[in-house]
């Protein structure tokens, strides 16, 4: 079976230019930067632009330069002879000379030291590298490079080699982020969800509901389209799987009780319950308390009984079954749950 490029997903315009621009400069010998903010999907397109090349058949081969120190970076991009330093016991091949023939993929490139940097313009110049520790190998590797960083503005301040830049900046690619691209975040957001459906071995995905809706099309999503999936699968895990996701899961971390208040002493205190007549049997006074508490509840998110479920810390089941116990099914409480 042939490779393919990644699926991209979306209809927006600038979405659509971004790809007409991969499609033109793909086929091209030359290095490419890619330039986009962090969850823009920069490793993708990459992808895009090897398996739209000639070299499709070819290795494309990626490294992280921000997940390594700067000696391990020299190593793991052009390799070292053994015992070119204390733990080298065997030859390594290089990643650089790994994607002969084919593309190599440097993530984060800004972060690479100024050594590593020097190295790099030769393979890219000249098709030179040189193993730690061994002699120099002609290679015929394809690089492009991704950051979020401003490289003009690195270069200027002498943080990276400006000619370096030139060579890889022979063509740049720019991705738009999400907000750029809002006609897409419901075309993403189902997929995502679909995906995470099949995971879950549900038989179907009931959709989202228009508050779900208006939370996915109103944020602003700073991690752009790795935000979304991780935000729509966490809500998609948490939701009934018979009924439309009602809420999105932005922040993980939120609270989902509520803390009593505490006194000026510091100390918690549990909210006392309603006073009941001195003759009332405990049972009706515990009855009275559950009720008030539903009720309470249901006001205040709304009657919307699933986020009223998550805010007593019920499931919604269980919450339907308190209702119809204090005699709160129908009417407001009924017609507007959503």
């Amino acid at each position: 079976m042939l490779p393919t490029p990644p699926p991209l997903l979306g209809q927006s315009p600038a979405f659509l230019a971004t790809l007409a621009h991969v499609s033109r400069v793909a086929p091209l010998e030359r290095p490419v930067l890619v330039i986009g903010e962090r969850g823009t999907g920069k490793e993708l397109i990459a992808a895009r632009l090897h398996y739209l090349s000639r070299r499709w058949d070819r290795p494309f081969v990626k490294v992280n330069c921000a997940a390594l120190p700067e000696t391990l970076l020299d190593s793991e991009l052009f390799g070292h002879e053994a015992g070119a330093f204390t733990g080298a016991t065997r030859r390594q091949t290089g990643r650089i000379e790994q994607a002969d023939t084919g593309t190599l993929f440097l993530d984060e490139i800004a972060t690479s030291s100024p050594a590593v940097q020097e190295k790099l313009l030769r393979a890219v110049e000249y098709g030179e590298i040189e193993r730690v520790g061994g002699r120099t190998r002609i290679v015929d590797t394809r690089v492009v490079g991704a950051t979020n960083a401003d490289l003009p503005a690195l270069a200027e301040a002498g943080r990276f080699r400006a000619d370096l830049l030139d060579r890889l900046a022979f063509d740049v690619v720019m991705l738009p982020p999400l907000r750029a691209r809002r006609e897409d975040i419901p075309l993403l957001a189902e997929h995502f969800a679909l995906g995470m459906v099949r995971e879950l071995g549900r038989p179907y995905f009931p959709g989202f509901g228009p508050a779900a809706l208006d939370q996915l099309r109103s944020h602003p999503w700073p991690g752009n389209v790795r935000e979304l999936r991780n935000a729509v699968e966490r809500s998609v895990a948490a939701s009934d799987p018979e009924a439309p996701v009602e809420e999105i899961i932005l922040n993980p971390f939120a609270r989902r009780w509520e803390e009593p208040p505490r006194p000026s002493g510091g100390a918690p205190v549990m909210e006392p319950p309603p006073a009941a007549t001195p003759t009332a049997p405990l049972l009706e006074e515990v009855r009275a308390f559950e009720a008030d508490r539903l009720r309470a509840a249901l006001e205040r998110n709304r009657f919307n009984q699933r986020q009223t479920a998550r805010a007593l810390g019920l499931g919604y089941h269980q919450l339907r079954g308190l209702l119809k116990k204090h005699g709160l099914i129908g009417g407001r409480a009924e017609g507007e749950d959503g």
